[in-house]
């Protein structure tokens, strides 16, 4: 059985008895000792194990241990470890865990980024950078996975790896349980959806989609503050007074770990009970609009309608990734109903931008393919200032901006994107996933848009009720129209 120096059982998560043996050697790995709250991480048996809140838990070295020991014990486990970025991974997991496992257990290839165990066990490691990540992982098969800093993840992205937890190998008994472990910090991309499901522990039950129903059964939290890390107090003891010196809100988040103290999103005023409301059907006399964000990655495209207040109401969403000119416009055509008169579709300046290889713009393909776009403005912070001035509320007390609650691609973009570091006043370039529904949104709320008109009352009864005797007898008073009749007007 793997021991520490001091004689104690490994804590690595193995289905039968390990035999940790190489030969005629005895293999021996010792990162360190753990403190309560890591144990509690290494000994977790959900699906699901969040550990953190407060910054300075241990919750790298966490990863690192439980991902090395894990793969010592258990022969043949494929184990993925992710970060946000490959400099950050780089730094936290590549070079502490290649530095100190001996080669005699492991040896690492840095083309392929993968350590590969004397017991055939292997470790990845790879950084999330958008859509192009979701090809780069596709088809592959983890046992288990770990997420560090999670709140730098999107939704999406946790959702899509998830995917990636399966496959049988190991044990002849079944393989082995397959596991997701995450550390976390409030605040970041990934606030909400950490947060609702390890914090709030808000489960989905849709009744119409009972396979896509979360049980809370699968989910562990488990917090940590720098107190929980003795080591780190004892080699860094201003560590406690940098994280009190910091603003209130960044404090209490960091400090303390408190999930309330950070909102984490550049939009903190769009709340789900004032701005999103169930379909209805649209009047016909409101004036509709169409916007949408091109590029290969992605089309957004968002349907509006405005009001006789000159409310905007977002109606229908399209998204889809790898589309062609020809192919966004056919799309956008087949999702526009035959009745729906579209007053213009906004578009951002690029489209209009000359293709070298062909001489055109995009704008022009789009056109011929029956699509006229309208050029918006590209200015950012005006932009997303004008989103928020449309979400304030009008003289009426309600919203000059609704969404639809079908509209789940905006709602859950707009409530994540996050703040530009270097410009508080412009939204966050990066997940790129993100922007996509949030830029085709400022395109509509940037250009000038007209109000429906209501249309007239009519000046005689409805037909089927008592009908004015001298309007139907005599045509009702005279009017200046009178003076004209059997003349020419010129």
């Amino acid at each position: 059985m793997a021991r520490d120096r001091r004689g104690r059982p490994r804590t690595c998560d193995s289905i039968q008895e390990p035999n940790i043996q190489r030969g005629k050697f005895q293999i021996t790995w010792d990162p360190g000792e753990a403190n309560p709250k890591q144990k509690r991480f290494f000994e977790a048996r959900t699906t699901f194990i969040a550990y953190g809140g407060a910054k300075g838990g241990g919750k790298t070295w966490a990863v690192r241990t439980k991902a090395v020991g894990g793969a010592i014990c258990n022969p043949g486990i494929k184990i993925l470890i992710m970060r946000r970025t490959y400099p950050e991974l780089e730094e936290n997991h590549i070079q502490p865990i290649v530095s100190s496992v001996d080669q005699t257990i492991a040896s690492y290839n840095a083309s392929l980024r993968m350590m590969t165990f004397f017991n055939g066990s292997t470790i990845k490691f790879g950084h999330w950078s958008g859509e192009q990540s979701e090809s780069e992982y596709q088809g592959m098969e983890f046992d288990w996975i770990f997420i560090d800093e999670a709140t730098q993840f999107t939704e999406r992205a946790f959702n899509y790896l998830k995917g990636c937890l399966r496959g049988v190998r190991g044990q002849e008994v079944g393989g082995y349980p397959k596991r997701m472990y995450l550390t976390c910090n409030p605040g970041g991309v990934g606030h909400r959806w950490v947060k609702r499901l390890f914090i709030d522990r808000d489960y989905i039950h849709d009744p119409d989609n009972p396979e896509g129903w979360e049980d809370p059964n699968d989910y562990t939290f488990i917090p940590a503050t720098v107190e929980d890390n003795t080591a780190l107090l004892e080699n860094s003891p201003q560590y406690v007074k940098m994280l009190a010196q910091m603003p209130e809100n960044v404090r209490k988040a960091y400090r303390y770990g408190d999930w309330d103290a950070l909102g984490g999103n550049f939009f903190p005023e769009f709340r789900l009970d004032k701005h999103v409301c169930d379909p209805f059907r649209i009047p016909a006399h409101w004036t509709r609009y169409r916007t949408i964000d091109y590029g290969l990655d992605m089309l957004a495209v968002f349907w509006v309608a405005v009001d006789e207040d000159g409310r905007s109401w977002v109606y229908r969403e399209y998204t889809q990734s790898r589309l062609i000119v020809q192919d966004a416009a056919r799309e956008i055509l087949d999702h526009t109903m035959p009745d729906e008169k579209i007053a213009a579709t906004f578009a951002p300046p690029d489209l209009w931008s000359t293709q070298k290889d062909t001489g055109r713009t995009m704008a022009e393909i789009f056109m011929t393919c029956g699509v006229s776009l309208v050029r918006a403005s590209n200015n950012r912070v005006q932009g997303h200032m004008m989103i928020k001035d449309m979400l304030a509320p009008m003289r009426d007390g309600k919203p000059g901006l609704m969404v639809f609650r079908s509209c789940k691609s905006l709602i859950n973009d707009i409530r994540d994107i996050q703040a530009d570091e270097n410009n508080p006043d412009d939204c966050a370039k990066e997940p790129h996933e993100l922007t996509h529904t949030v830029d085709s949104l400022r395109y509509y709320c940037i250009s000038r848009t007209i109000p429906g008109e209501r249309p007239a009352e009519p000046s005689y009864e409805e037909e089927g009720d008592e009908e004015d005797y001298d309007r139907f007898l005599f045509g009702g008073s005279p009017d200046p129209g009178y003076f004209l009749f059997g003349s020419e007007v010129f």
